[in-house]
């Protein structure tokens, strides 16, 4: 466990970053955590920099689960099933990541990088429908849509939340807004998968964790006056933000290439 005062500090910095992000632009700001880790923490492993940020992302979930619920925004019966299937598929995808070189395994994580980009440019459709409620029918459809979403957010260590969101809406029909509620649940019960299995193997730092979730509870207070200040130039930050990911994403492509 890490107990010097730097890299301590340093971690608390790249939680509160992630997690301002988050508050700020509802998402992406997780892929941002392994990078941070890596080179700017001086986490050396990326085994231990993913299981670090998988902790990180499931803490920094429920306390953004926390809030919806209380508002009553979460389908917990679609959340349940999801989570469940989907922490299954989780271990195997992150059983799976273990298994692979870290430099390869860094690789992997740039396309998820590219892809939550460019996620993030694609103009987002608020519709407004009746909420569903689970049913029979629809189980099959929620528990797989879990297990696949799932399996790839453990194998990436990412949260998983762009995937979790659009598998939520074409398995029941929830609308976007309680799908980014509801996912939430998701989004926790994935990281704390991966980051059990990392743990195991003794890739999970317990000081960096508890230094980035501090971290990322001052950013989240942070960003609550500022996400409510950004208002029209929201589609504009959101955009120069997926943008910062994508040029993230090619600078860690680079790294685990040429093995710098």
């Amino acid at each position: 466990m890490t107990t010097e005062m730097m890299p301590l500090l340093l971690a608390a910095l790249s939680g509160g970053v992630v997690a301002l992000l988050l508050t700020l632009f509802g998402g992406g700001g997780s892929v941002l955590a392994v990078p941070l880790l890596l080179y700017v923490v001086g986490v050396v492993d990326p085994h231990v920099a993913i299981g670090v940020a998988a902790a990180g992302v499931a803490l920094n979930a429920l306390t953004a689960l926390a809030g919806h619920a209380r508002a009553g925004r979460v389908r917990w019966p679609c959340a349940t099933l999801f989570a469940v299937t989907g922490a299954a598929g989780a271990w195997a995808g992150s059983s799976l990541a273990k298994a692979i070189d870290g430099r390869q395994l860094l690789l992997f994580f740039a396309i998820a990088m590219a892809a939550v980009g460019v996620s993030m440019l694609r103009p987002r459709t608020v519709v407004v429908r009746p909420e569903p409620r689970l049913s029979l029918a629809m189980s099959p459809r929620v528990g797989a849509a879990g297990v696949g979403v799932g399996s790839a957010a453990g194998f990436f260590g990412i949260g998983g939340g762009f995937l979790i969101v659009p598998g939520l809406m074409a398995s029941t029909g929830m609308s976007l807004a309680t799908a980014q509620a509801t996912s939430l649940l998701s989004v926790a019960a994935f990281g704390a998968t991966t980051a059990g299995n990392y743990a195991l193997s003794g890739w999970v730092d317990a000081g960096l964790v508890g230094a980035m979730a501090v971290g990322g509870l001052i950013g989240t207070l942070a960003g609550l006056p500022l996400a409510r200040r950004l208002g029209s130039n929201a589609a504009l930050g959101r955009t120069l933000f997926a943008g910062l990911i994508l040029i993230v994403a090619a600078y860690v492509a680079l790294r685990a290439a040429t093995g710098a």
